[in-house]
């Protein structure tokens, strides 16, 4: 049975999306609604993290940009819309190879992949929702805020920074890669964590991940399936 995070609606009905056959091999996405199957917990048990919401979501990774293209590959196999944000548009090109070409010969619209700048972005909707993912460094811009229903917003921060502790803790949800024993200390000083956690967090293996949010902490091992590998590689932490 999976579990899933901070998942404040769920409706009847599931809303139907057209992606390639490829894509949908690559993943096993959950049956929830709006959720996403990230990892599995202590016991093997599925784990899945509400991504796409009724209400405009706040997302914060602190780790490689393996696991940013992992959330992305997925959310695109919902049926999502995914707008990549981006300095190194070379990092991401694993996802527009994925996500196939149209009708037409030429890439999907599924995935933009775009610089870092304001740009107009698709109209989120709960039958497209929209996945922004900001990959702009330790201290990102507010280029694209969440601001409407069924738009999610990710922030990929390699490393911890002081300088980002409001969009850190602001967050609807934080997913936290093993961080060296100073970064460790600032994220329990951000979040007040006790020492337990503060040394769980340093001690997570390149596969470990924690998920942080209000009245959670869950810790919790990536999963990635053949099809993902093939795109992405073995599960790694950093870039």
């Amino acid at each position: 049975m999976s579990r899933t995070l901070a998942d404040p609606a769920r409706g009847t009905g599931a809303p139907e999306f057209l992606v390639t056959a490829g894509l949908l091999d690559a993943i096993s996405p959950s049956s929830d609604r709006g959720g996403m199957v990230l990892g599995c917990g202590v016991h093997d048990e599925p784990l899945s993290v509400s991504v796409l919401r009724p209400q405009p979501t706040r997302l914060v990774l602190v780790g490689g940009l393996y696991l940013a293209r992992q959330v992305a590959l997925r959310a695109m196999a919902t049926g999502a819309w995914v707008v990549v944000a981006t300095g190194r548009p070379d990092a991401w090109q694993e996802l527009t190879r994925a996500a196939g070409e149209g009708p037409d010969g030429r890439p999907a619209p599924l995935l933009q992949v775009r610089r870092l700048a304001p740009v107009e972005l698709p109209r989120a909707t709960e039958d497209a929702p929209l996945l922004v993912v900001h990959d702009g460094g330790a201290v990102p811009q507010e280029l694209f805020p969440p601001r409407s229903p069924w738009q999610t917003t990710l922030y990929v921060l390699p490393y911890l920074h002081p300088q980002a502790e409001n969009t850190a803790i602001n967050a609807d949800l934080v997913l936290l890669q093993s961080l060296p024993a100073a970064q460790a200390q600032l994220a329990a000083e951000m979040w007040q964590l006790p020492a337990s956690m503060t040394n769980q967090l340093a001690a997570l293996t390149d596969d470990g991940v924690v998920a942080l949010g209000p009245d959670l902490w869950l810790p919790l091992r990536l999963v990635t399936t053949p099809a993902e590998q093939e795109i992405l590689g073995s599960v790694r932490r950093g870039d």
